[in-house]
């Protein structure tokens, strides 16, 4: 858990909105599409041709979720197309939630 937190040799935390230092672009759909109108129709075409390479953060912070993290060799890069280090899937989080609620644990 440190390690996911910051204490790693990037001194990034891989928990998005966790320390001043934490990924920007998570590879997640609804994070990085931007508000629109109710009635404007997005597309999985449309969302990869205008946002999907966008460089900058995401329109939506995901606060909380974990990302995929570094490479084995600590290599990561906030690039939103690479899905294996950026994307905040459930096997990933979910593993943490156990931990995270065993030391709140009393």
């Amino acid at each position: 858990i440190d390690y996911l937190l910051g204490n790693n040799p990037k001194g990034m935390s891989y928990m998005v909105g966790f320390g001043e230092k934490s990924p920007q672009q998570a590879h997640h759909r609804g994070a990085s599409v931007p508000e629109m109108s109710p009635d404007s129709l997005v597309t999985c075409a449309l969302s990869f041709t205008m946002w999907f390479k966008r460089e900058g953060p995401n329109f939506h912070e995901l606060t909380g979720a974990i990302v995929g993290g570094p490479d084995r060799y600590d290599n990561f890069e906030d690039l939103r197309w690479d899905s294996t280090k950026l994307e905040p899937t459930t096997y990933i989080n979910s593993l943490a939630v156990g931990v995270l609620a065993k030391l709140a644990a009393p």
